[in-house]
């Protein structure tokens, strides 16, 4: 069954609303770390670039299962600051990425999220509806990501921040 775009990101505002840190512990939320991460020259900015989380306090909680446990519908929220670095030059910004989203993660690979407030995202090359890029996308939206990794960015009310244009 489809669920109009409403339906989760009302979700989103109430379930997950702005919350401190230590909201998240309460019982089925658990901690979901970001990992650093290395983009060659080309692949998102005409530079190489790393990314790093300076502060990363997000946490998840399954939603919904599939009948084989894995997760259906995950929610997501917490302080996530990015430092981007353009390891051409040294240059770098920190992106503070602390959006709250419903993620539905689709048998065929596909996922669909439901945000509120900022989160990154990376596009490569005809690979989204946002030209290539590293971005910071705010505001209340919904994303879908096909099984191919193409990124459908669909704002109700926004803006997107040029992370590239930042530290180019």
């Amino acid at each position: 069954m489809r669920r109009i775009a409403l339906a989760p990101l009302a979700l989103v505002a109430v379930l997950l609303g702005p919350q401190p840190a230590s909201a998240a512990d309460g019982p089925g939320w658990e901690p979901a770390p970001s990992a650093p991460w290395d983009v060659a020259a080309g692949v998102r900015c005409d530079f190489p670039v790393h990314g790093e989380p300076v502060v990363d306090e997000v946490v998840r909680r399954v939603l919904s299962t599939y009948p084989n446990g894995s997760a259906r519908r995950v929610a997501y929220k917490g302080d996530l600051v990015i430092r981007v670095t353009n390891t051409g030059t040294g240059a770098t910004h920190d992106a503070d990425a602390s959006g709250s989203a419903v993620v539905e993660y689709r048998r065929d690979g596909s996922q669909r999220w439901a945000v509120h407030g900022p989160v990154f995202v990376g596009v490569g090359e005809g690979g989204g509806t946002l030209p290539r890029g590293l971005y910071i996308v705010d505001g209340v939206y919904t994303m879908d990501i096909g099984a191919t990794g193409y990124k459908s960015v669909h704002l109700v009310h926004g803006s997107t921040d040029d992370l590239c244009a930042r530290i180019g």
